[in-house]
């Protein structure tokens, strides 16, 4: 639609690029090559972690963290509540069960005293969501999985650029899985990667991503289990590493952003989510609370006849239709969040003053 202001648009151009996708073409080598070797080594250079497996996507990354720890049929595993449903999904697909755990009202992370309410001798991994990007609250969490001994997964498919103490994301969890779906700050298309300071951990995500290879017998690769196929493409590595070097001024100046629209929807009763001390967000996503006399949809639906692109902040997991039929577990905060928060368009060039304006006119 012509003059649409969207949720968010590439930071990659085709011109970037292209040389080197002639490259990659004229060498006939799609796969395995250079550009995927170029983005593990930027990933782990940006994130001071040690370790860095391409992965298909987040979802797949999940999933095969889960396996990595050998979470199986009986375990459970304590998820954040308020996520994308791939979060929840990766424990069913292993035969776990998720215990649902509710969020801050603020922060929109996983709550440090109902994850201790929760915890029990089945609890075999806690999986914390970096909310729209922000990783407010992990330290807290991580203190918790140090104290019973129990493996901590960050799920920070939107919080490439974010950090704790000057601590990039990637490098704070025992695994840290990112998504570069095309609704993040960095994409390949599709495609994720896993983080670890674990050797252990590492070498066996490679092998298993790689069909259970792990070099050679004699003069053809050796197998040593059975794996998958859930390796990324050289044009997606190529994509991937070029966005890299640019990730700390993309995410400047989506703050700066995130300003102009607080400026302008907080004394509309519009509430910010709150970004804990010492965190720096990357604003993968701009949410904002409405107030408790709005019907959130109606303002999408408002925003729409504007041409102007707005969704919900995302899913209270346990209220699904499938997840509250099968566990009836319902959390109260993250299903408040669900129906009162919106998500608004940040990115570079994106027309402030535009959006603003028509959320006033909403509000007289």
């Amino acid at each position: 639609m012509k003059n649409r202001i969207k949720l968010i648009k590439p930071y990659i151009s085709f011109d970037e690029v292209s040389a080197e996708l002639e490259e990659i073409f004229d060498s006939g080598q799609l796969t395995k090559g250079q550009h995927v070797a170029k983005f593990v080594k930027s990933l782990t250079d940006y994130t001071g972690s040690a370790y860095a497996v391409p992965m298909t996507s987040a979802t797949t990354a999940l999933t095969m963290c889960l396996k990595a720890l050998g979470i199986k049929k009986g375990d459970k595993v304590a998820i954040s509540d308020f996520s994308f449903p791939a979060t929840a999904n990766v424990v069913e697909d292993v035969e776990a069960t998720p215990i649902f755990i509710d969020v801050d009202k603020d922060t929109y992370n996983m709550s440090v005293d109902d994850l201790r309410s929760k915890l029990h001798d089945k609890v075999k991994a806690v999986i914390f969501v970096d909310a729209l990007g922000s990783p407010s609250g992990i330290d807290e969490i991580k203190s918790v999985c140090e104290e019973f001994g129990i493996p901590l997964i960050e799920d920070s498919a939107c919080a490439i650029g974010s950090s704790v103490n000057d601590i990039k994301v990637g490098n704070i969890a025992d695994l840290t899985c990112f998504s570069f779906h095309p609704r993040k700050l960095l994409t390949t298309g599709e495609g994720g990667a896993i983080l670890t300071n674990n050797p252990k951990y590492a070498a066996w995500l490679d092998m298993k991503a790689n069909h259970g290879a792990s070099g050679l017998r004699g003069k053809v690769f050796d197998f040593i289990d059975f794996g998958y196929n859930y390796r990324m493409s050289e044009i997606q590595a190529l994509m991937g590493w070029k966005q890299v070097a640019k990730l700390d001024g993309i995410t400047e100046r989506r703050n700066i952003i995130a300003d102009q629209y607080a400026k302008a929807l907080e004394p509309l009763g519009m509430k910010r989510q709150k970004i804990a001390e010492g965190v720096y967000h990357n604003i993968q996503s701009l949410i904002f609370t409405v107030p408790e006399t709005v019907k959130r949809d109606d303002l999408i639906d408002y925003l729409a006849e504007y041409n102007i692109e707005s969704t919900l902040g995302t899913y209270c997991l346990s209220g699904t239709t499938f997840y509250a039929k099968k566990y009836n577990t319902v959390q109260p905060i993250a299903h408040w969040l669900e129906n009162h928060t919106i998500t608004l368009p940040c990115y570079d060039g994106v027309d402030v003053e535009k959006v603003t304006s028509v959320i006033a006119g909403f509000f007289r």
